[in-house]
């Protein structure tokens, strides 16, 4: 069994049924069957934005057919399966599922509609490079990438021919909506609140 991170061989590749074995505190991702660690616990900032976002989500599908979740939510992405196995193991700040077949008790196993991602100084290139091109592989339909120093919101719509369009940069004076959640406005004002 594996209590402690440092017993892991970080050049090794793990599958998800590895990965619900490890006993240690830390947070760690699996992204095509290599462990990438999960940068130190988030600042108050980071949170107040993933928290704001998520509540006006939250506050928005009471009653309807979707779920939103916040980190950390284990999503099992179908991008790569070695030997039948899943190898690809995302905790995304917030994840928006409306396929609910795809809601375990373990987490999401399939592609969830919209993923958010908060950035962090430890994580951007992560984020940006590397669960980029993992969520357009899998095919999340919207991946929104927040930069709460900057203040601004990008968000990365699939196309029909499953690669990412991005839009302009929302700032605070702009609002958000998407076609995932007829009339919902998320007023980037509130979202930098805080």
């Amino acid at each position: 069994m594996i209590t402690d991170i440092n017993q892991l061989d970080f050049s090794k590749y793990y599958t998800y049924a590895d990965y619900v074995t490890w006993k240690f505190s830390e947070r760690v991702e699996l992204l095509k069957g290599k462990i990438l660690r999960m940068s130190p616990a988030p600042s108050a900032r980071h949170q107040t934005i993933v928290g704001n976002i998520y509540g006006a989500i939250w506050q928005y599908l009471k009653k309807k057919n979707c779920k939103v979740y916040v980190a950390p939510f284990d999503v099992r992405l179908p991008v790569s399966l070695k030997e039948g196995k899943t190898d690809t193991v995302v905790q995304p700040d917030i994840t928006l599922i409306c396929n609910l077949d795809l809601i375990e008790e373990q987490g999401c196993n399939g592609t969830p509609d919209l993923v958010v991602e908060v950035l962090s100084p430890g994580n951007t290139k992560k984020e940006m490079r590397e669960k980029f091109v993992l969520y357009e592989e899998a095919g999340v339909k919207e991946y929104w990438l927040v930069h709460p120093t900057d203040e601004n919101l990008i968000k990365f719509t699939l196309n029909d021919e499953g690669k990412y369009i991005g839009s302009s940069f929302f700032t605070t004076d702009d609002e958000v909506r998407t076609p995932l959640l007829p009339d919902f406005v998320l007023n980037l004002e509130d979202v930098f609140w805080g």
